[in-house]
């Protein structure tokens, strides 16, 4: 109820300034953003602007498992290109960013990787939160 008065607020044209560690209200609510981290902003500007700086188009989200040296082997692979070509290994899933998700995902049961679970999805402000503070939102 409160996140849906603040969105009629800002329809209205009331200048809003809110503070949230839910990106993906974040990303809905605001017009502008910064990212901080340890009490410094790393990064401001619209929330499409962000992702577009930070994050490639897609990636592919990959339950694992378990956190073994065998999806280590993804951060020295080529497969995320065109894009950053990052893989992030959180505690519960493995994260590919690349322009083509699919095709990433692909790369991934190429090399003999087996997640539980996968999903290609568009880049959010939670993977620029990643991307430009090395910290999961969890952290």
């Amino acid at each position: 109820m409160l996140w849906d008065r603040l969105f009629r607020l800002k329809q209205q044209g009331v200048t809003l300034i809110l503070t949230t560690h839910y990106m993906d209200e974040a990303e809905q609510l605001c017009d502008r953003l910064v990212v901080m981290d340890g009490g410094r902003i790393v990064a401001h500007g619209t929330p499409r602007d962000l992702i577009a700086a930070h994050a490639t188009g897609r990636c592919s989200s990959c339950a694992s498992p378990t956190r073994t040296r065998t999806w280590r082997k993804l951060r020295g692979s080529a497969l995320a290109a065109p894009g950053d070509g990052r893989v992030e290994i959180l505690r519960d899933r493995v994260v590919v960013y690349a322009e083509d998700g699919e095709a990433a995902l692909a790369a991934v049961h190429a090399l003999g990787l087996t997640p539980l679970t996968a999903l290609v999805r568009r880049s959010t402000l939670e993977d620029v939160f990643l991307k430009l503070t090395g910290r999961s939102l969890v952290d």
